[in-house]
């Protein structure tokens, strides 16, 4: 049985709903301004409306980015949410202190 190479279509594409690196850095702005370690954090890769933001019983808080606004505009609603869940923002002073 021969094996067919993979043919790229014209019309395929990749969707517009993944998420980028700049919609990366702005939930990592909101999560390390709230002292959330990166890797208790589960961005989800595709956006979807309305968007979520959830803690599981582990502690993860996964984030499901909303297709139809912006990543910075969603921030400040993830913002609110981490503040719900008990969350505060931390002093960037105290982190330094903790290195050395």
């Amino acid at each position: 049985m021969a094996v067919r190479p993979y043919a790229h279509q014209k019309d395929s594409k990749m969707p517009d709903v993944i998420i980028n690196m700049d919609d990366m850095a702005a939930i990592f702005l909101v999560t390390d301004v709230m002292g959330i370690h990166r890797e208790s954090v589960s961005v989800e890769l595709t956006r979807e409306d309305p968007g979520s933001i959830n803690r599981t019983g582990g502690g993860i808080i996964e984030i499901t980015i909303p297709e139809s606004r912006s990543a910075q505009d969603f921030a400040s609603e993830l913002q609110t949410a981490l503040e719900a869940m008990g969350y505060v923002p931390t002093d960037p002073a105290d982190d330094e202190e903790d290195e050395i």
